[in-house]
């Protein structure tokens, strides 16, 4: 398994989206996984199949205490998407992992952002989205 950097996009899975980029994933945590490629390779990727990947202003980020390591990580990325579950967004892209020091105690930031992937150019509301996750889980079995 691949240690997760900035730029690494998690990708919510749903039938079809792999073909339609031609992207390989690896399964990361649960129904989630790492795209293959960057995220500015992906973008341009999904703008060549006529698809849209929005990237949501908003910063979420989350921090945990000592040393920078690859499980910490992993679980400050689970904490950044039950943050962001209620918005159905089906990607997320990592913008920041930065280790510091604060009176001597070692502490990580982890820092995303949302990102979509549709068909339409605009946006979709929380509950179209939704409705959209949900097929794709009924879809996945």
């Amino acid at each position: 398994m691949s240690t997760v950097q900035v730029g690494t996009v998690l990708m919510k899975a749903w039938p079809g989206m792999p073909q339609l980029i031609l992207l390989e994933t690896e399964p990361r945590l649960g129904e989630w996984s790492t795209a293959s490629v960057d995220a500015f390779t992906l973008d341009r990727k999904i703008r060549a199949a006529g698809w849209n990947f929005f990237f949501m202003a908003a910063e979420v980020k989350t921090m945990f205490f000592g040393s920078l390591r690859a499980s910490k990580v992993q679980s400050a990325l689970k904490r950044i998407l039950a943050k962001v579950k209620r918005e159905h967004f089906n990607g997320l892209e990592v913008t920041a992992i930065v280790a510091r020091h604060f009176l001597g105690v070692p502490y990580v930031t982890v820092s995303a952002h949302s990102r979509h992937l549709q068909h339409s150019s605009n946006l979709d509301i929380a509950e179209i989205r939704q409705t959209s996750q949900d097929a794709a889980e009924w879809a996945n079995g």
